[in-house]
């Protein structure tokens, strides 16, 4: 009867994934391990808090969302490939009917990558950008003037995963338009040391900090993600290197149930905001601590923040 009673009070959580993401599909990512290994580890951690996991598609989200009581938008990667309107449009329809974390207003907010803007004048300390509604060599030409500097990265606006995005150094050929972001575009100032020490990922859940990792690039590349053969390692950050990170969350005024501050070394040795990705951030769980319950910690803490969310 206990055992029945606990499976009836079980709550009901979806994670939405994206299509490339589903096993031997056609477009399969060569990163849906870390789907793999992120499900894997949130499973039980949320099991013990009696939520249960699962995957759907994020298209079917409205669909399904009477069948939840949570939906988690934590591995749609496939929003910013031209599917921005219809995934947005399905979260908004989704979250009429169920909880979404985070939630719709954030998702959109934090879609459009010109939220930096709006971060850096609430006083986070954010990486030189130049904001554009589309790349031209006249407005690149400006960039470099405005930022003095002899090295670029031109991304999206609405991007992921080195997606479209372009290291252009000063006086080589102009990328050409398939190289390019298709519309808006951030132009920033390319820092020296996501080569020679990293970016740094500091991972929060429900406002309380969880985990850093430090990625690094292969020799001769600068894109850190592991499609690119970038790897991840545990990281213990410095009290204002944690500052820094906090500083990024206190400019908001609300609380994310989860938010990944990712960093870069700027060019006067503090550390400066990348993006605050509260989207679909990997969480880089297998890098945070196990507990003697031989639970994953930073599972854990999102277990507890999101059943805390949720009313357990």
């Amino acid at each position: 009867m206990e055992t029945q009673l606990k499976a009836l009070a079980m709550k009901k959580v979806a994670l939405l994934i994206s299509d490339n993401l589903l096993p031997d599909g056609p477009e399969t990512r060569d990163d849906r391990f870390e789907y793999v290994e992120e499900v894997g580890t949130l499973t039980p951690a949320l099991a013990a808090e009696g939520i249960e996991l699962v995957s759907i598609r994020w298209r079917d989200a409205a669909a399904k969302a009477a069948e939840f009581d949570a939906m988690l938008p934590l591995m749609v990667w496939d929003y910013f490939e031209g599917n921005e309107a219809a995934f947005l449009s399905e979260m908004a329809k989704a979250e009429q009917t169920t909880k979404l974390f985070n939630n719709f207003k954030v998702l959109k907010w934090n879609a459009n990558k010109s939220y930096l803007d709006e971060l850096e004048a609430s006083g986070a300390p954010v990486i030189r950008t130049v904001t554009v509604d589309r790349v031209t060599e006249a407005n690149v030409t400006k960039a470099f003037d405005k930022l003095g500097t002899d090295m670029l990265v031109i991304k999206p606006q609405v991007g992921g995963g080195a997606w479209r995005q372009v290291l252009y150094k000063k006086g080589d050929p102009f990328p050409s338009k398939d190289q390019l972001p298709p519309d808006a575009a951030l132009i920033q100032d390319f820092l020296p040391s996501v080569q020679t020490e990293g970016e740094f990922s500091f991972l929060y859940f429900g406002g309380a900090f969880s985990h850093a990792v430090l990625k690094q690039a292969k020799p001769g590349d600068y894109r850190i993600q592991s499609l690119y053969g970038g790897t991840e390692t545990p990281y213990t950050p410095t009290s204002d290197e944690r500052e820094s990170a906090r500083s990024v969350l206190d400019s908001l005024d609300f609380t994310p149930l989860y938010a990944r501050v990712d960093l870069l070394r700027g060019r006067d040795g503090r550390l400066r905001l990348i993006e605050l990705e509260m989207l679909e951030p990997y969480l880089y769980l297998p890098h945070a601590k196990v507990g003697n319950d031989g639970l994953n910690k930073g599972a854990v803490m999102f277990a507890k923040a999101l059943a805390k969310r949720l009313g357990r």
